[in-house]
């Protein structure tokens, strides 16, 4: 179970990317947090996202390596806390007059694989946490 536990940690440290991505590194600061056509109300929002990330990745890795011993059904708590910042990124395109980019910023993106950046990145980390619960069923 350990290559399952230290998927799940690298997963989890990516929640603490949306505080990076969304208030620290300027080109994705001036997309978000910093950017000046955002209403407050939509701020405020991307603070919380941020918030929970953050809350999530940690409450995560608490689990994973605070926990003696590390239990099957104690990992399969630490992998949906830590998906479900990703999990909710992947959904959150199902609401009306959402994207995945502002359309000021969507043409100069890079669109590796045809996805937008953090659209690819949801993808890659929701389907490393689905490898590594499968891992970690079968090890039990």
């Amino acid at each position: 179970m350990e290559i399952a536990k230290y998927t799940i940690a690298f997963v989890a440290l990516f929640n603490y990317g949306g505080l990076v991505a969304d208030a620290i590194v300027p080109s994705g600061a001036k997309q978000h947090l910093f950017n000046p056509k955002w209403p407050p109300h939509a701020k405020f929002h991307n603070g919380q996202t941020m918030a929970m990330g953050i809350i999530s990745g940690s409450l995560s890795l608490a689990i994973l390596f605070g926990s003696r011993p590390l239990t099957l059904p104690l990992f399969l708590i630490a992998a949906a806390v830590a998906a479900n910042y990703f999990v909710a990124m992947a959904l959150a395109r199902a609401f009306p007059g959402t994207a995945w980019s502002d359309p000021e910023f969507a043409v100069r993106l890079p669109r590796p694989l045809g996805l937008y950046p953090q659209q690819l990145v949801t993808y890659v980390l929701c389907t490393l946490v689905l490898i590594a619960v499968a891992l970690a069923v079968l090890a039990h």
